[in-house]
């Protein structure tokens, strides 16, 4: 069962990387806040696969230079 939790987390924060892909780099951060749970977002910025910004306005969710 834990197997099919850890399938079901690496699919959503994969989802989350290619939508970050399509949408040119880098999204709002409330946008994602009711599609996305924190979990999924705090684990790509602990493996620094992303990183947020401020911009003044708020915050982007964007891909790091590195991956």
């Amino acid at each position: 069962m834990a197997n099919s939790v850890n399938n079901n987390f690496d699919r959503r924060a994969n989802h989350l990387l290619r939508l970050l892909q399509l949408c040119g780099g880098c999204l709002p951060l409330h946008s994602l806040q009711f599609q996305v749970s924190n979990s999924v977002i705090q684990t790509l910025l602990d493996k620094e696969l992303v990183q947020v910004q401020n911009t003044g306005c708020g915050f982007l969710l964007e891909i790091a230079e590195d991956f």
